[in-house]
């Protein structure tokens, strides 16, 4: 993999509210905030921390399926309601699926590259509340080859999908291994989202979060192998984050100090009318991480921080296998073990993840990564731990490991 030919910086994270479920200002039957409020709560956020609208050279969108949720498509559109300036700029939307957001960040990174412009506007966003759970599911059906799966599939579609994962997982490690691990890791990405006042999970007062993530799965009702706390909820909401060259960062008025690098990207696509050829494995996103160490020039040994794509706890637990940082077969007790909390071996989804924070499809790669940049800079918006390397690791994946894009960022140096 080439090296980076510019200095890229990521700069001005800005998250919404993750609204849905489990929010106290959430109500199904009230009206609630459409696509254009989270694209400009989220995008003037960031904005708000550059002198000057007007020195974006370009924007993209990331998004998924607002054509179906919200019956909206030209998207770009959107981006100018930000700011007036930036009306008749180059603007773009990108989609990958749940890995859509991903996507938008290495979009916005390639034009700098591509010395097409000096500052890029990243946005990720999804309004997914619009209909029931059920014709949700199989409206994110699309992110698997709708035609030769969906029949077939399961009614929830997406949780079918990774349920036969952990069923996988239980026949090959054994089925307490496997499903402590999986209730370990939502009572994790719960406990960090209670520290994290946007997240969708921030108002949960569960006492025993193991014991809730332990509730034996119930294909009667669900899935096969997983339950309901295995799973990511139905959410609303945006993300944004300026990318820039170091000329870029002078125009906008942005000390280094205040951005973090991007050293390094991955971005891997999988034949999407094919199953995984191993459910225990993520093996495209094992690629795209690989891509992208490899660009920066790091391993997993020099990663102090990761975001992982926990749509489920089996797709959590198997990235870190696909991130370099358990052996296969190991990343059960790795989790099991505590190795992932924010004093653990490898601080992971400090907001919470997919399962905490929430994951509003389209926008979610782009949350990980302001995440990582407001973290980097000591600003998180969640707990602020000491982090004791300067390089910190995401995966963004779309559908059942199909699209995936990593990025490696590093403290200003």
């Amino acid at each position: 993999m080439k090296k980076l030919r510019r200095r890229i910086f990521a700069t001005a994270g800005s998250n919404t509210v993750s609204l849905g479920t489990g929010r106290k200002e959430f109500h199904p039957k009230k009206p609630r905030p459409g696509l254009e409020h989270y694209v400009k709560e989220a995008g003037q956020g960031a904005l708000a921390q550059v002198n000057d609208a007007d020195n974006i050279d370009e924007g993209v969108i990331g998004n998924f399926m607002a054509a179906r949720f919200n019956k909206q498509g030209n998207l770009p559109g959107l981006l100018p309601m930000i700011d007036p300036k930036l009306e008749y700029k180059p603007l773009v939307r990108v989609e990958g699926a749940c890995g859509s957001g991903g996507l938008a960040l290495v979009t916005a990174t390639k034009s700098i590259l591509a010395e097409t412009a000096d500052t890029v506007l990243a946005v990720g966003v999804e309004v997914q509340n619009t209909v029931k759970a059920v014709y949700g599911a199989d409206i994110l059906g699309g992110a698997g080859h709708y035609a030769s799966q969906r029949k077939k599939g399961d009614a929830y579609f997406f949780p079918g999908k990774f349920s036969d994962r952990a069923c996988a997982a239980y026949e090959k490690f054994g089925y307490d291994k496997v499903r402590e691990a999986m209730a370990r890791w939502y009572e994790r990405a719960i406990l960090n989202a209670r520290t994290c006042p946007k997240a969708q999970e921030y108002h949960n007062t569960t006492d025993d979060l193991f014991a809730v993530g332990m509730t034996p799965p119930n294909p009667k009702a669900f899935c096969e192998c997983i339950n309901y706390f295995d799973c990511s909820k139905v959410s609303d909401g945006a993300s944004a984050l300026v990318f820039a060259s170091e000329e870029g960062l002078d125009k906008l008025g942005v000390d280094k100090k205040d951005a973090v690098e991007l050293v390094g990207f991955g971005q891997c696509v999988a034949d999407v009318s094919k199953d995984p050829e191993d459910q225990t494995k993520l093996t495209t996103s094992a690629r795209a991480v690989k891509a992208a160490m490899d660009m920066a020039g790091v391993t997993s040994d020099d990663i102090g921080m990761l975001e992982v794509h926990d749509c489920f706890t089996i797709g959590g637990l198997l990235s870190m296998e696909a991130a370099g940082f358990c052996d296969y077969g190991e990343t059960y007790d790795f989790v099991r073990e505590g190795k992932t909390a924010p004093d653990g071996e490898i601080p992971t989804n400090l907001s919470g993840g997919l399962i905490g924070y929430g994951h509003y499809t389209g926008g979610t790669g782009v949350r990980q990564a302001a995440d990582i940049v407001l973290q980097l800079t000591g600003k998180p918006e969640s707990q602020k731990i000491d982090l004791k390397k300067d390089h910190a690791l995401m995966i963004s994946m779309g559908g059942n490991d199909r699209t995936v894009v990593s990025c490696v960022f590093r403290r200003v140096q």
